[in-house]
Order: C-alpha cells, then sequence, then structure tokens
C-alpha cells in the first residue's frame, strides 16, 4: 500500500502544482521587464471564468481555452496601459484588477447564468483528462510511481513543466529574452540602443497573458466540472511568493512551487488522519499550511532575493 499512496500523493502534487507554476511563470516574465503584476490572481480568476462559460456554452475544449487566454491578455493590456503608456502605479493597478475580477465574475455569473455566480458543468467530453494509467496498481512500483503519478496526467501538466525549460531557454538563449532582462535591469540603456522599452513590456505581458490564461483554464477544464466565486483561492499570490522564492529564476521557481503543491497534497491526504499523539488534526490548520508558508517564505526570503532593479519604476524616456 505504501508505493499506492506515494503514487497517489505524487499525483496529486504535480496536478496542484501546474496552475501555481503557469502563474508564477507568468508574474516571472512580467517583472523580468520590470512590470509587477500583482493581479495574477485576478487574470487566473477571470481566465477560469472565461472558460467556463465559453466551454459549457460553446461545447468545445479549444474555445474554453481561447476564451481564457484572450481574457488575460486583455486584462495584461489593461495593466500595460495604466502602468507602461501612462506610467501609473504597479502595485495599484493589479489591486485593481483583482478587485474587479472577483466582483465582475459574479456579476457576469449571476447575469448570464442565474446559477449563483457559477457556470454550468462542462461536458466530461470537453474537459481535459489524463492518459490511461489512470489507476495505481497495488503491489507495483512502476504502475503506481510512474504509471500513476507521473503518466496520468492531462496535457496542460506536462505543458506547464516543458513551459520552465522553454522560458529559461527564451530568457536565457535568445535575443528578445535577453532585450526583455535588459530592460528590467537597465531601461535606459535599452532605450539608447534603438530597442522600444515600451514594445518590450507589452510583449512581455502578452506573454503573461497567455501563462495566465492557462492556468484559469486549467482550474475549470481539467481541476474542477465548472467555475465558481473565487475559486482560485489566493494561488496568484502563493504564485508571486514562489517566483520571489525562487529569485525571479526559472528552475527556482518551478521547485518552490513543487513546494507548494506537495504541502497542498499532503493536507488533502492529512484531513481525518489522527497523529500520534497529537490527534486528528483540525481540516481547517490542514487548509491554512500553504497559506502559512507563504507568509513565512515571504518573510523569510523577500529580504534576500535580488529583484530586477528597474522593477516597478516607469520608464520615462529622456529628450
Amino acid at each position: 500500500m505504501d508505493e499506492i499512496l506515494i503514487g497517489s500523493i505524487l499525483a496529486s502534487t504535480l496536478r496542484v502544482t501546474t496552475p501555481l507554476l503557469l502563474c508564477a511563470l507568468a508574474g516571472l516574465v512580467s517583472e523580468r521587464s520590470g512590470v509587477v503584476d500583482i493581479g495574477l490572481e485576478g487574470k487566473m480568476l477571470f481566465a477560469a471564468f472565461a472558460a467556463g462559460a465559453a466551454a459549457s456554452v460553446g461545447h468545445s475544449t479549444a474555445l474554453g481555452l481561447t476564451a481564457a487566454i484572450a481574457v488575460a491578455c486583455l486584462l495584461s493590456l489593461v495593466h500595460g496601459f495604466a502602468c507602461v503608456s501612462h506610467r501609473g502605479d504597479q502595485v495599484v493597478s493589479g489591486v485593481a484588477l483583482n478587485m474587479v475580477a472577483a466582483g465582475l465574475t459574479v456579476v457576469l455569473g449571476i447575469a448570464w447564468f442565474a446559477q449563483g455566480g457559477q457556470t454550468p458543468p462542462v461536458d466530461a467530453a470537453v474537459r481535459l483528462t489524463g492518459s490511461a494509467y489512470a489507476e495505481p496498481v497495488a503491489g507495483s512500483w512502476f504502475g503506481s510511481l510512474i504509471g500513476h503519478g507521473l503518466l496520468s496526467h492531462n496535457i496542460l501538466v506536462y505543458l506547464a513543466f516543458a513551459l520552465v525549460a522553454g522560458v529559461w531557454f527564451f530568457l536565457e538563449r535568445t535575443k528578445p529574452g535577453l532585450r526583455l532582462r535588459a530592460v528590467g535591469e537597465n531601461p535606459a540603456m535599452v532605450d539608447a540602443a534603438g530597442v522600444s522599452v515600451p514594445a518590450l513590456r507589452y510583449g512581455a505581458l502578452l506573454i503573461n497573458g497567455v501563462l495566465c490564461g492557462l492556468a484559469g483554464s486549467y482550474l475549470v477544464l481539467a481541476q474542477n466540472a465548472n467555475f465558481s466565486p473565487n475559486m482560485t483561492a489566493g494561488r496568484g499570490f502563493i504564485a508571486l511568493a514562489a517566483m520571489i522564492f525562487g529569485k525571479w529564476k526559472p528552475l527556482p521557481t518551478m521547485a518552490a512551487c513543487l513546494l507548494f503543491g506537495f504541502l497542498d497534497a499532503l493536507a488533502i491526504r492529512l484531513q481525518g488522519v489522527a497523529l500520534p499523539g497529537i490527534g486528528e488534526v483540525p481540516v481547517q490548520l490542514i487548509q491554512a499550511l500553504p497559506y502559512i508558508l507563504t507568509v513565512v517564505l515571504l518573510a523569510g526570503f523577500i529580504g534576500q532575493a535580488l529583484a530586477p532593479k528597474a522593477l516597478g519604476r516607469p520608464y520615462v524616456k529622456e529628450r
């Protein structure tokens, strides 16, 4: 039975990590260009609503994914319009996006579907499902760890982890990625080289929108059956913590997301379990563990992490 338990925890960890990782990579790309993105939570929430609404009405996985990405990219452009074009406060803009998303998704859900802010359930044929290795095999380490733990997931799980390598390669080995990193460190130097600083930051925000759209659509098309109000439950802020803990680098950020995902998966397994000498741990404490870890990591590591030098600073072109 041990191999079944380990395989199940591994599978749960990867599934829970996926939206965190996509969202953290979105924040990483944006902030490496110098744009603070507190609005990850709101973008992911609105993308989840768009995916649930489009997929349930249009009965199409592609339509749900497209709607989620389009809405998240639109919100990224709004953030860019406020912060890049008009040099507004980036933190305030991000918080505003979170507030608008939390309220508007409920209002639209009630107006369109009259189900208390929820969307209708997405058809089973539309949802993203895993491979044939869906069940752990008793007495078989291969069947439980490899089959169930690693090979039972849908395409977005594998895409999320593949994008870690893709984002690293983009930032470290391509000319647009090097320029994007440079604009987050010294935008005046990039501007002096004849490269548009606003164009690079808008490009980073569009990549950010695509990744947030994938994260939000995963919540509806793979993890749950429909959209429900505030279903992101702070994942955007946890993703921000993972990104800061990972020091704005893809691989350490992935490791931090896996840590959060493992803790969340373990918390699910501990519900109703009596620990020796302690007794049954309250469900509320178990559910709060990922958020407690977020506070601890931010308090302990945010001062040690070196952010991009131009992060949060609007660029004013010298004349």
